[in-house]
């Protein structure tokens, strides 16, 4: 898989000490709330994983899972849910945590529908934001890093189902998605 990276951004402990400094800034801003975090699946899993383990304040987790992707390099505009929230939200402190925010409109999406259910307040957390992309407006409260208008993976990000497991971001080379 190392072979298909054309460069490493960030490495395995730039990420968990950046992850760190966002549960610190998070764990403070809950003091005293009824935080649930939510992780957007699949790519948020290991961010989820690693985040909550920094958390010093109580805190629910639940799951979502949205696809607009599918396996393809570019989002397809169309948002489905495939997993819904376990529990109801409403009055509840809302965390979304995201692997990468790109074009928003995924999270827009989900924004809507969050927005919905009555929480007392929904925020965003992404281990990277990707500006460049974005085409709708989406306010990211946490972020870890800013990242190029290049495919991105690692640490839970993928193409086409691989790469989630290398433990540092780096760009995909060219060739590998557009075959």
């Amino acid at each position: 898989m190392r072979e298909h990276i054309e460069e490493v951004l960030f490495s395995e402990t730039q990420v968990v000490e950046k992850v760190k400094e966002l549960a610190v800034q998070i764990s403070k801003d809950y003091q005293d709330k009824n935080l649930v975090v939510v992780g957007v699946l699949k790519g948020s899993v290991v961010f989820t994983s690693e985040l909550i383990k920094y958390i010093t304040v109580p805190c629910e987790l639940d799951f979502m899972s949205v696809s607009s992707y599918g396996n393809s390099a570019e989002t397809s505009g169309v948002v489905r849910i495939l997993k819904d929230l376990d529990s109801d939200i409403e009055g509840k402190d809302i965390l979304i945590v995201e692997d990468i925010v790109d074009t928003g409109l995924t999270l827009n999406y989900l924004l809507k529908i969050l927005r919905d259910r009555k929480a007392q307040s929904i925020e965003i957390v992404s281990l990277l934001n990707k500006p460049a992309r974005r085409k709708a407006d989406i306010e990211v409260k946490y972020y870890g890093f800013e990242v190029p208008d290049e495919f991105i993976v690692g640490f839970g990000i993928d193409y086409a189902e691989k790469y989630r497991n290398l433990p540092f971001i780096g760009t995909l080379k060219r060739e590998i998605y557009n075959k």
